[in-house]
């Protein structure tokens, strides 16, 4: 079975800054994949590249088979690929629903976007409490649910996730990475920037890791929580 998400020679440029430096990497149907690394690695250049939010310098973004590399951010959304961004950016003059809404700006149906603001809201339910509420008033771990809410609404068969639990509690960080488990089982594939390590790599089936723009190790997430070296660097072991 061909993968859903392909990169191939994928590089990223800021100026005369090489973020990206030529990755290759898979993501499969159903499977969590985290794309680990220090700050500036190049992971959240990644995903922006991916949602076409930063252009692609060089190298191919294939989703479900089609070379999306040159698609519009405004469009990719439509083809089933969404983002929440790294710092949540929810609207915060506007109300819980109206972000909600401009998350599925690309959907016609209003009877589709009812049943996504439902799911939405089956998923959190203090959102639901909270619909008229502006989400700049909400705390950082419920704009952090409205972000992936918001990325939701359109239905996506694969979310990309970046830095979910940034400057979260632990209680809501654990809240967040069972959501992802979540949505996973209910069929939506992620694919996920994280530096919480070892809680991206409790929840991941594989894992990429990520220095200075290019991809240094990859593999199944149990067998980089069982690393040895990677104990020692990321998740606090020696």
């Amino acid at each position: 079975m061909s993968p859903l998400l392909k990169l191939e020679g994928f590089k990223l440029r800021y100026g005369a800054v090489e973020a990206v430096r030529g990755i290759d990497l898979e993501i499969g149907t159903g499977e969590i994949v985290a794309l680990l690394g220090a700050n500036g690695a190049g992971k959240s250049s990644t995903m922006n590249g991916i949602a076409g939010l930063a252009p692609v310098t060089e190298g191919k973004v294939y989703f479900d088979g089609n070379d999306i590399t040159e698609l519009p951010s405004e469009e990719i959304p439509i083809s089933g690929l969404t983002l929440a961004p790294e710092g949540r950016r929810v609207f915060g003059t506007l109300t819980v629903d109206d972000n909600l809404r401009m998350g599925a700006y690309a959907v016609r149906d209003n009877t589709s976007i009812d049943a996504s603001r439902q799911h939405v809201f089956d998923l959190f339910p203090i959102l639901a409490e909270r619909h008229n509420q502006y989400a700049g008033t909400l705390s950082g771990g419920q704009q952090q649910m409205l972000a992936i809410g918001r990325a939701l609404m359109c239905n996506p068969r694969l979310l990309l996730l970046d830095e979910p639990s940034l400057g979260l509690a632990p209680r809501i960080v654990e809240q967040v990475f069972d959501l992802i488990s979540t949505l996973r089982d209910q069929g939506v594939t992620i694919f996920l920037v994280e530096q919480n390590v070892a809680g991206a790599l409790e929840i991941a089936d594989r894992a990429y890791m990520m220095a200075s723009g290019q991809i240094i190790r990859e593999g199944s997430a149990a067998a980089m929580r069982a690393s040895d070296d990677m104990s020692a660097a990321y998740l606090g072991e020696h």
